[in-house]
């Protein structure tokens, strides 16, 4: 059976959030299963625009300072790095305000550039995807559930999109996004490229409504570590309301015969599924998948602008 830890948290105290990551990698196996010493391993967070850790637009500092400390007990390397649609890596988790803390540890944070080209599964493109990330030992994706105004949840699956470099990703939203399935096609290709070693997912306040960036607070207060990202997005999925059908990613993989899960084929290790789920979850109204080209122009703009400004801000 495909295993998943589901632990119960509702505050972001370090200490805690610590402890509960501990207990995670034990639920699973134990942290030598996924990390050995000397690797260097990429965190990957959502990191989407420089939006503090009231907003939960963003994983939350307290998730991402504990885990690079674990990390860094058993010997491991690890890189904090996204490439967020607005400003950079380091602005958005200087927003945070851990960049600072993560330095004192000797931890970069970083912006996944430095593009490699490469064959997309599923998609049948070729793309810009990070050579940082391609090439690490491992990878951790750290993910915040949030509603998503465009692909109904960003979970797990979706996080990985960050793996293509820039602006890059608002061109894929304008040649894909006519249809939500060829679109779903190209993240489970570049989640399929990026090769997350475990995925451990930030919903102790989640985002309703009109995700990913503006949406409302939700506590919902659990986290989620599994290897199996479709088990992890179905049994999310199952907490805030929705079927499998219902989210395109899942559905996607599901025609593709990527994954054949149903709630019944996964070992839930640590608390009941069943003391998490809500029924008034807010789900986002829907909004056009496909970027048009002014759009991705005014983005490219409102990136330098927010670099500037936070250049400006740091001196």
């Amino acid at each position: 059976m495909l295993q998943v830890s589901l632990l119960g948290c509702n505050n972001y105290s370090n200490n805690d959030i610590h402890l509960m990551l501990l207990r995670h990698f034990d639920n699973l196996g134990g942290i030598a299963k996924f990390i050995s010493y000397g690797d260097r391993v990429v965190v990957k967070p959502n990191l989407i625009c420089p939006k503090p850790s009231d907003i939960p637009a963003q994983t939350h500092p307290a998730m991402i300072l504990e885990l690079v400390k674990i990390l860094l007990d058993v010997g491991a390397k690890p890189l904090v790095c996204d490439s967020p649609a607005w400003a950079d890596a380091r602005s958005c988790v200087d927003a945070l305000g851990v960049l600072d803390e993560l330095t004192k540890l000797g931890v970069e944070v970083k912006d996944l550039n430095s593009p490699k080209m490469v064959k997309i599964p599923h998609a049948n493109v070729k793309t810009g995807v990070s050579r940082i990330l391609l090439d690490a030992d491992k990878v951790i994706n750290l993910p915040k559930l949030k509603a998503h105004q465009q692909m109904v949840a960003s979970i797990a699956i979706k996080n990985m999109f960050g793996a293509v470099v820039g602006k890059r990703k608002g061109i894929w939203h304008f040649r894909k996004g006519s249809s939500v399935s060829e679109f779903s096609k190209l993240i489970l290709g570049i989640y399929e490229v990026s090769k997350p070693t475990l995925n451990i997912i930030d919903a102790i306040v989640a985002m309703e409504s009109q995700g990913p960036i503006n949406g409302i607070a939700k506590p919902l207060g659990f986290t989620m570590a599994g290897e199996d990202a479709f088990a992890c997005e179905i049994l999310c999925a199952k907490i805030i309301g929705l079927s499998k059908e219902e989210v395109p990613l899942i559905r996607e993989a599901m025609l593709l015969g990527l994954t054949d899960c149903e709630i019944e084929d996964i070992e839930i290790v640590g608390e009941d599924l069943a003391e998490f789920v809500v029924d008034d979850f807010v789900h986002a109204q829907l909004t056009p998948l496909r970027f048009t080209l002014p759009r991705i122009l005014r983005s490219i703009v409102r990136q330098i602008v927010l670099l500037s400004k936070h250049k400006f801000l740091r001196k």
